[in-house]
């Protein structure tokens, strides 16, 4: 039987870490280094920064830890938190399943500790680990990982994920530890599986990934199941009906003060509903998804920025997940790919060149996404075509220069390395 930290690793490798960083939230080095924990609630919930921050809730019945970070950082946090207190761990809550949540766990798990969830948990993690080999590509493109695509791997079963919890719960539980409660609440929204964590002693919330320093990825390029806008809007409605006086992320710094909270909370909540509504009214009238992309922004008020998530990947998550992939032309009922398609253009203008030749034209125009989009027709008829790879070369370069967003950046960078090893 695997171990708890072997069945970890895997969690990790079949896409359960985001890796890399958020924009205004935390670089992946955040915290290296800090040298002590830092101190809220009077002295009762101490953090250890990382890119995923691992939390101790210290109470006279024993600690409480909520989420263990990733397993790099985990050591360090570890340090920090049993600096302050060094009693037993009586629960370590986890705010979903993702890697850089979960990866610490097996150094906070002692012989007493329980490890609490939310019951959507086992089929997540069912989830990651049966397509623990397409994470693998696609983690490494997207955080930027010079990982090459490694041969396919056999499937590991439909339920082959790893038993990380000792409690799960549907809705709602309540544990009470020492002179503090914990109530438990199941708020979907970066997963299926995600809870957050109510002490109503500290009038505090551990709020997991349903809140950090961009807008969410209601649809993340690695892929994903659909993360449904309105759950995401009801989950955040049900921490602002608590009235929180702080909230405590797990990538971020803490909102502190009550009117902050709930002005950050409504705000967030608020720019999903948007955005959420914009792309249903849009489907209602007709309008292309590529239409809605383009055209969907978000007004300043509601401008949370666009450092992980984007806004036109999520309307196109939404759009999708609501329609599935069918887009009403005929053509895309059978098996014919895009590049397929691509290539025959390609051979009716001569090849690659003629082709080439026009993205190089529009990058000079600034069009530089347009450009890429030829580049892949004529790279599908000549995969080593030079002009098409030179001008694939400047495009995603002149993407990257003024992307502001890591995921798209990973992915950018990704198609940079395949068109070096294409040209040589």
């Amino acid at each position: 039987m695997r171990t708890l930290a072997a069945a970890l690793a895997l969690m990790l490798v079949a896409g359960a870490a985001h890796a890399q960083p958020l924009t205004n939230v935390q670089p992946t080095s955040a915290g290296a280094d800090q040298t002590e924990a830092l101190h809220f609630a009077n002295g009762r919930i101490h953090q250890a920064i990382g890119f995923g921050n691992t939390y101790m809730v210290t109470t006279k019945g024993g600690n409480v830890i909520v989420d263990t970070s990733m397993p790099g950082p985990a050591a360090r946090h570890h340090r920090l938190l049993t600096a302050v207190s060094d009693a037993p761990v009586r629960y370590i809550i986890l705010t979903h399943a993702h890697g850089d949540h979960a990866g610490g766990v097996p150094l906070w798990k002692g012989p007493a500790t329980r490890v609490v969830a939310q019951a959507h948990q086992t089929e997540f993690l069912d989830y990651q680990t049966r397509l623990a080999g397409f994470f693998a590509y696609r983690n490494a493109a997207q955080y930027d990982n010079t990982v090459r695509r490694r041969p396919g791997a056999a499937s590991p079963g439909n339920h082959a994920g790893p038993k990380v919890a000792d409690i799960l719960f549907e809705k709602e539980t309540t544990l009470k530890v020492g002179d503090l409660t914990f109530r438990l609440m199941a708020t979907p929204g970066e997963t299926p599986d995600h809870l957050t964590v109510w002490i109503p002693e500290l009038k505090a919330a551990f709020v997991g990934d349903n809140f950090y320093g961009s807008f969410p990825n209601l649809y993340t390029l690695r892929g994903t199941e659909q993360r449904k806008a309105l759950e995401y809007v009801d989950s955040l409605n049900k921490v602002l009906a608590l009235n929180p006086e702080a909230i405590f992320p797990s990538h971020g710094e803490p909102v502190v003060g009550a009117e902050k909270v709930h002005a950050a909370l409504t705000r967030y909540r608020d720019a999903i509903l948007y955005v959420h509504d914009a792309t249903v009214r849009g489907m209602n009238e007709g309008q292309d998804v590529f239409t809605l992309m383009k055209t969907i922004k978000l007004p300043p008020e509601l401008d949370v920025g666009e450092g992980y998530g984007q806004v036109a990947w999520s309307v196109r998550g939404i759009y999708e997940g609501y329609a599935g992939w069918f887009d009403g032309d005929p053509a895309t009922m059978y098996a014919v790919s895009p590049a397929e398609a691509q290539a025959e253009l390609a051979r009716l203008t001569a090849g690659a060149g003629p082709i080439a030749a026009r993205a190089a034209e529009l990058n000079a125009q600034g069009q530089h996404a347009l450009a890429l989009r030829l580049t892949s027709a004529a790279l599908a008829v000549e995969p080593a075509n030079p002009a098409a790879l030179a001008a694939r070369r400047d495009a995603l370069k002149a993407l990257l220069a003024r992307s502001g967003n890591s995921n798209e950046s990973g992915w950018l960078n990704a198609a940079l390395r395949e068109v070096e090893a294409a040209g040589k």
